[in-house]
């Protein structure tokens, strides 16, 4: 493509379900999507993901394995994808790999020495695809005092730009994470994990539905009453009132973790169903609410597909407009992996790429690390 500065991102998510796919140009110096692809994970390579959420024996194979394995998946993808858009790996400028979390530990006083481990080697995805990777965008945050995490509100900065009012963009994966864009410019911007998105919704799914992963447009939940006094006592998990900045991911909010709540609870499945997916919205909207009176709220990420959730999300935000982040222009669904194809080019220029106020690092800084075919 002539006149293009052609970048690919590549996201992973905490619902481990496969990968998304984006092709960035950035010819302008802002995003444009060219095309986008969703390669499913199989159903044996989400279980391998899932399982190296917990500690557990032989845990050092099984995840470089699976991190090998991973890079090939990825590389299959993207030169099918290339194939199908009738480019070559000349093309593409650089590849920008999320990689799969499998362990986010930010700093704690039970985490003394913080770590983040995302697999899908790098160096492998640039020998079988011909193009440089830039990958490992977690680890400089950290090491400059960080939680590494959330990295995508310095993109969503760039996208709202031109809003007024308060702003939000609000992606619900397996974890869901906000960004608060205020509209007063002296303050800052605002960006974290509120616990959990889909990862409770879709691992309490299919305990009960073996032949499904996900509980469509939130309709089996919709089938069940929420559970007051369960909701409360979920509430008062130590992370909800955890102070600024924070981040977590499934190694904390899993079934493990429901059981402790809801382990002599005789309720129908349906109804810890619509528990959970009042439990995702509840603490969402009481973060936004904890930094602003009123404003927009844009949703992406796959819960924005579940009718119920937004339903409840709206229910709690009475006073904002809640609204699916297409109505932007912007595909939601493909917003992260543009993300990283956005890291990979900051990568490429050498511009900051992280936010302190976000993450509480020390500084401001170029992320990542570039692996050479």
């Amino acid at each position: 493509m002539a006149n293009s500065e052609l970048y690919i991102g590549l996201m992973s998510g905490t619902s481990a379900d496969g990968v998304d796919l984006a092709l960035v140009d950035f010819a302008s110096g802002k995003p444009v999507l060219v095309a986008t692809s969703f390669t499913p994970f199989d159903q044996i390579i989400s279980q391998h993901i899932q399982q190296l959420y917990q500690p557990a024996s032989n845990e050092i194979d099984q995840a470089f394995s699976l991190s090998k394995e991973l890079a090939n998946y990825f590389a299959n993808a993207v030169n099918s994808f290339l194939s199908q858009q009738q480019l070559s790996a000349a093309d593409i400028i650089a590849i920008g790999n999320h990689g799969q979390t499998i362990r986010h530990r930010p700093a704690s006083t039970e985490q003394p020495f913080p770590f983040t481990l995302q697999i899908g080697c790098n160096q492998t995805l640039a020998c079988l695809t011909g193009i440089k990777v830039i990958g490992d965008f977690r680890q400089k945050d950290i090491a400059l005092g960080g939680q590494g995490a959330p990295l995508v509100p310095p993109f969503h900065r760039m996208l709202l730009a031109s809003q007024s009012d308060d702003n939000f963009v609000v992606n619900i994966g397996g974890i869901a994470n906000i960004t608060f864009l205020p509209k007063d410019k002296d303050k800052p911007i605002t960006g974290f994990d509120t616990g959990p998105g889909n990862c409770l919704l879709d691992s309490w799914f299919q305990r009960h539905h073996s032949d499904k992963t996900m509980d469509e447009d939130g309709l089996w939940a919709s089938s069940g009453n929420v559970i007051e006094p369960l909701l409360q006592n979920m509430l008062n998990d130590a992370y909800f009132s955890q102070s600024l900045p924070k981040s977590t991911g499934r190694e904390v909010f899993n079934l493990s973790w429901l059981t402790s709540y809801s382990e002599n609870s005789s309720a129908a499945a349906q109804d810890i169903q619509a528990t959970l997916s009042a439990l995702t919205a509840k603490t969402i909207a009481d973060d936004i609410i904890k930094l602003s009176d009123s404003g927009k709220v844009y949703v992406c990420g796959g819960g924005v597909h579940n009718k119920l959730l937004m339903a409840q999300l709206q229910s709690y935000l009475a006073k904002f407009s809640v609204l699916n982040i297409n109505s932007l222009g912007i595909d939601g669904d493909s917003l992260e992996a543009m993300a990283f194809a956005w890291l990979a080019y900051a990568y490429t220029h050498q511009q900051p790429s992280n936010l302190p106020s976000v993450t509480g690092a020390s500084k401001a800084t170029t992320l990542g690390a570039l692996f050479l075919p």
